[in-house]
């Protein structure tokens, strides 16, 4: 129903910034929210940054305030995430992810499990 690509992702040394996007295609009229994670080797998949589609109100991981910057354009159905003052701990595979919830709906936006499409994912790399 809905597909979501990622791009911009590389490799950049530590201190430098990175912006990466996430357009979606199909039924885009659902998304209710979107948002980043990522999952480096060997660990789980990190929330990293969320963004109300109507509103464009931003949320983001405590371990990384100040350093993001997350925004939208509706009507090219994207979401980007601007990346300063990058460290090799932000080395993953981020990915974007959409959910449809209702705007009744209550739940932890943190966690995956509230996302329903996610992409396939983008390489970010930062070299000490």
């Amino acid at each position: 129903q809905m597909r979501l690509v990622e791009s911009g992702g590389g490799l950049v040394q530590a201190g430098g910034s990175l912006r990466l996007s996430c357009a979606a295609s199909g039924r885009t009229f659902r998304i209710s929210d979107m948002a980043w994670f990522r999952q480096a080797p060997g660990k789980g998949r990190e929330f990293v940054a969320r963004i109300e589609w109507g509103e464009g109100g931003a949320y983001y991981a405590d371990s990384m305030k100040g350093r993001l910057a997350i925004s939208r354009d509706n009507a090219k159905n994207t979401m980007y995430l601007q990346m300063n003052s990058l460290v090799p701990e932000d080395t993953a595979v981020y990915y974007c992810a959409a959910a449809t919830r209702p705007p009744y709906y209550s739940g932890n936006y943190y966690d995956s499990t509230f996302y329903d499409y996610w992409g396939q994912g983008t390489q970010v790399s930062v070299s000490s």
